[in-house]
């Protein structure tokens, strides 16, 4: 590729920078693009890359194959409830760990290595999420947002900083929490308005055949979706996600997707192209 192939490439990608100018997008980072050292420095180049052209990015991932290994190094036992990690005391002590410290701080520290500025942060700092239990004497510590002190967030987007959130909170009584990541993203975008949520997922997005990666669905309307769950399109781990999407645009995000993380440079080819990736929900004004 010559510097004017280059050129034209950049001036393509214009359009879509003025699009998103200031912009706030929040973007859930998670999956086999956490696990794979190459992917993860793609997606955190992507966003960096998104922030230095004036969209307002803040990152919210989780790390459950994170915690799965540190609790079987420490033998402790872990189950899921519908689809959910059972949060004991002693799994909320690891995943607290885990979370807020090692898995936020060396996502920090590349987003630094490699140039840009950021700032990693939980749900407990500055009093960022509040959580409900959803269920403590089935699931014990897992909560489900409910309210989001957003100051902190455009603190630092307003400093330049790229929050990456790990997702813990605290509940009604001021207890940490495990908080689904998804969820944790979605209430964040519903509190910021934002104009965008992105799930970084470890399928290309909704499939009609789950079986046939080519049958992607690329756009669904909001009024779309039951007809969907009822043809079983939309089934078993898709459901939460899609969940999430839809109630996000139900409540001020402009448009949701979910896309394949597993795709190096996925995001900038979903913000900065015209060709996209992933499934888009979005609301017909």
């Amino acid at each position: 590729m010559d510097s004017f192939e280059v050129a034209e490439i950049l001036i393509n990608a214009l359009p879509y920078i003025q699009q998103y100018d200031q912009k706030m997008v929040v973007i859930k980072y998670g999956g086999s693009a956490m696990q794979n050292e190459s992917l993860k420095k793609a997606v955190l180049s992507d966003a960096m890359l998104l922030a230095k052209v004036g969209i307002n990015v803040v990152i919210v991932h989780g790390g459950g194959p994170h915690i799965n290994h540190w609790l079987n190094k420490a033998n402790v036992e872990s189950s899921f409830v519908n689809g959910l990690r059972k949060t004991d005391t002693d799994t909320m002590e690891i995943a607290q760990m885990v979370l807020a410290g090692k898995i936020n701080k060396d996502l920090t520290r590349m987003i630094h290595s490699l140039g840009g500025k950021a700032m990693g942060i939980s749900g407990v700092d500055g009093g960022l999420v509040t959580a409900k239990l959803r269920d403590p004497e089935n699931m014990g510590a897992v909560g489900e947002v409910t309210k989001v002190n957003t100051q902190v967030i455009e603190d630092l987007v307003g400093n330049g900083y790229i929050p990456v959130i790990a997702c813990i909170g605290t509940d009604e009584n001021g207890e940490i929490c495990n908080i689904n990541g998804d969820e944790m993203a979605s209430g964040i975008a519903k509190a910021l308005g934002a104009d965008n949520l992105v799930l970084m997922s470890d399928i290309p997005g909704v499939l009609e055949d789950a079986a046939d990666s080519t049958t992607l669905i690329k756009q669904i309307e909001l009024k779309e979706v039951n007809s969907l769950y009822e043809k079983n399109i939309i089934s078993g781990g898709m459901i939460p996600k899609v969940q999430c999407c839809t109630d996000a645009i139900k409540h001020s995000v402009r448009q949701a997707v979910i896309l394949d993380g597993r795709m190096p440079h996925s995001l900038i080819v979903e913000f900065l192209t015209d060709k996209g990736i992933g499934t888009l929900f979005y609301k017909k004004d």
